[in-house]
């Protein structure tokens, strides 16, 4: 059976159309800087805004404040405002979304362990690292 390609001028140019281009859409979700910090501290388990401000502490109110806001409209999290003995608590949560973005940040991991930082940690340490973010994302 013989398979008949596209050729690479016509292929490199549906690649190169951003709105064809899955890297570029990633890319454009997760382009703020304190995103990534903000999910894996929501994968850990945080929800409230003074834990994500602990964890990143030169972040200001109003970054945090704004990087939220923007995750929720991108759909990645959800912001679900209670009162408990007439004080207002907000909580954010992951959204179905939000959850499979664990395999990029796994990924990641991997990456910056074995590729960026490959001789910087002994192979026991990047092991240990590695499951416990599998644990983390939930990554079976």
């Amino acid at each position: 059976m013989i398979k008949i390609f596209k050729s690479k001028k016509i292929m490199s140019e549906i690649v190169n159309q951003k709105s064809a281009c899955p890297i570029h859409s990633i890319t454009e979700l997760l382009n703020r800087k304190w995103v990534f910090g903000i999910l894996r501290d929501m994968f850990l388990g945080k929800k409230h805004f003074n834990e994500f401000k602990t964890s990143q502490p030169n972040m200001s109110n109003v970054v945090l404040s704004d990087t939220l806001k923007y995750l929720e409209k991108q759909g990645l999290i959800i912001k679900n405002v209670c009162y408990e003995e007439s004080q207002k608590k907000t909580e954010y949560y992951l959204t179905e979304k939000g959850e499979k973005i664990n395999a990029v940040l796994y990924e990641m991991v991997l990456y910056g362990l074995y590729v960026l930082e490959d001789d910087l940690r002994t192979e026991e340490y990047k092991k240990q690292i590695k499951e416990e973010y599998e644990e983390i994302l939930n990554i079976n």
